[in-house]
């Protein structure tokens, strides 16, 4: 099997960003944003999508964690894209639904080509602890925009923001999981009937 590990490198005047993926990994997670709450959610991917993630930021958070939470979903999304590569023999698509407590949540998720993001979760609150929620929102778009995948994300019902917001990303790993998993019966073949995506 090929290895499909990759480290990819951000630099702009707002974050410096270094991000570490192993698709094919055991859930092992480092991470050093200086955003706790986001850090936490990285985590969900990592272990429900048995990634092994490894993420750095230094960002202007003195400001706000706007441009660091958008720009590790960009960075995340560009180290997905190039190890997938021309996506010869994985399954394309994924999807989950996870519960905690009165929270559901789905994602499905489609290695088309075509970055498109549908996100329809009622927040309960605006905030976690000093996190604003609506961040997530920058972090799926500026993941789908790089990682070319599209992506559905639906919170079916919650009252408690944190648990709505874990089911997100715990569904969004265990659908990412999914859709990039080798298929034997694929081989070397593009899941498409165009030959390419």
């Amino acid at each position: 099997m090929v290895e499909r590990s990759i480290t990819v490198t951000r630099n702009t005047n707002e974050t410096k960003i270094t991000a570490s993926i192993n698709l094919d990994g055991t859930g092992k997670a480092k991470f050093n944003t200086g955003i706790p709450f986001l850090e936490h959610m990285l985590d969900q991917i990592a272990r429900h999508g048995l990634i092994d993630l490894d993420i750095t930021c230094i960002g202007d958070t003195h400001i706000d964690d706007h441009h660091s939470v958008e720009d590790i979903g960009i960075t995340l999304g560009e180290a997905l894209n190039k190890v997938i590569g021309d996506k010869k023999g994985i399954r394309r698509y994924g999807h989950a639904y996870v519960p905690l407590d009165e929270a559901l949540s789905r994602v499905v998720i489609d290695f088309s080509g075509r970055p498109g993001l549908q996100m329809h979760i009622p927040f309960t609150k605006d905030t976690v602890g000093k996190f604003d929620v609506e961040l997530f929102g920058e972090f799926f778009q500026g993941f789908v925009n790089h990682a070319k995948v599209t992506l559905h994300i639906d919170n079916l019902r919650g009252a408690n923001v944190h648990h709505q917001i874990e089911t997100v990303f715990k569904a969004f790993g265990r659908a990412l999981r999914m859709a990039i998993e080798q298929d034997p019966r694929m081989a070397e073949q593009v899941p498409s009937t165009k030959g390419c995506l």
